[in-house]
């Protein structure tokens, strides 16, 4: 299949070369901040997470639990229950639209797996980890 128009103009090959950075979409980089995010904090309480889940999806589902009615949740905390085990899922979108810069979205998505944690394992965000800011999250 050509890659080029009827005119012979357009698209001769990739734009971005497989070994640059660049080539990863937004939603893989996001999903390569959250695992490196969850790593970090898994580290200190691995005994405590394990069979924890984390997912990412792009926006919440469009019917909101009764106590978020303020606004779209970044993220939310699944319980375990019934045989299914705890689930943390961040909303890409959301997070991103919140933070204005890449290393924003960085401090944004540490802020708010802190706190999804800290709610899992009735922790306060600071015992979780120490240099947690509260003005950084969701």
């Amino acid at each position: 299949m050509s890659r080029r128009d009827r005119r012979g103009r357009g698209l001769r090959g990739d734009l971005i070369p497989v070994s640059v950075p660049a080539y990863r979409t937004r939603a893989e980089q996001f999903d390569d901040l959250v695992v490196a995010t969850v790593a970090q904090i898994e580290r200190r309480w691995e005994k405590q997470l394990h069979g924890a889940e984390f997912a990412v999806e792009e926006v919440p589902a469009s019917d909101p639990a009764p106590w978020e009615a303020r606004g779209v949740p970044l993220a939310r905390l699944f319980p375990e229950q019934a045989g299914h085990p705890a689930r943390i899922v961040l909303y890409r979108r959301p997070i991103e639209m919140r933070a204005p810069g890449r290393n924003d979205l960085d401090r944004v998505v540490h802020a708010i797996v802190v706190e999804q944690v800290a709610q899992l394992l009735g922790e306060s965000p600071s015992d979780i980890d120490p240099d947690y800011d509260e003005r950084s999250g969701g």
